[in-house]
């Protein structure tokens, strides 16, 4: 598969996964008579990587996260050399997404986006949790994903389940980590929320690319180690 075929798939992926897991938080949980709350959105996170991991998988191995991505290189799953192009990819795809979301949210009278589901510490954490806190969670968080990842799609797993164990395993992130972060694991879609909800949520935005993508290097070394075939 052409390298421009797979930039495409990972655009199209990190947009449905933006859309999808971001739109629920800021159209449908918004209205408390919907009643999606924290699980209903947790499970949209999960939900947007299983359809597509199923969906572009193929094409370009549905990373749809800088951190995924830096990890899948550190565990020796993916090329260095295109790691770049990737992550330009995943990050245009969580802005185009977000764009639309956007221009939906504000598709009403007086309608107001607030936090437009961006991530934060202190003040603009969900818990008010602090910045410690908030950089040893998405660590953790991260780290755990990749040893998913890498773990169901390794060749020993059981094959064609891969999909249905990474998209539970970012519902169960989320479920953990929303009080403490509003959960972002992922560098393009803090990125896309921080650029609409602006101001300090673009002065946090650091930490959720930083503390990702340490976390997504960490489960990498980790599952080197426990699932070497030595």
């Amino acid at each position: 598969m052409s390298l421009g075929k797979r930039l495409g798939a990972e655009f199209v992926g990190t947009f449905w996964l933006v859309l999808g897991g971001c739109g629920s938080a800021v159209l449908a949980a918004a209205f408390p008579e919907v009643g999606i709350g924290l699980l209903g959105v947790s499970l949209a996170f999960g939900l947007t990587v299983l359809t597509m991991a199923y969906a572009i998988g193929h094409i370009s191995g549905c990373h749809l996260n800088p951190a995924v991505s830096v990890g899948l290189v550190v565990g020796g799953r993916f090329p260095a050399g295109e790691l770049a192009p990737y992550i330009v990819a995943q990050v245009l795809g969580a802005i185009g997404a977000a764009a639309i979301l956007w221009l939906i949210a504000t598709g009403k009278p007086g309608a107001e986006i607030g936090g437009f589901a961006a991530n934060g510490f202190g003040e603009l954490s969900p818990g008010k949790y602090g910045l410690a806190a908030g950089f040893l969670t998405e660590v953790v968080m991260t780290a755990f994903f990749l040893v998913i990842i890498l773990g169901a799609t390794d060749s020993r797993a059981p094959a064609g389940f891969a999909p249905i164990a990474i998209g539970l395993g970012l519902t169960l992130i989320h479920l953990i980590s929303i009080p403490v972060t509003n959960t972002s694991v992922n560098p393009a879609r803090s990125t896309s929320q921080a650029l609409f909800a602006g101001g300090p949520y673009i002065a946090q935005l650091w930490l959720f690319w930083v503390a990702p993508i340490i976390g997504g290097a960490l489960g990498a070394v980790v599952y080197k180690v426990i699932g070497s075939k030595d």
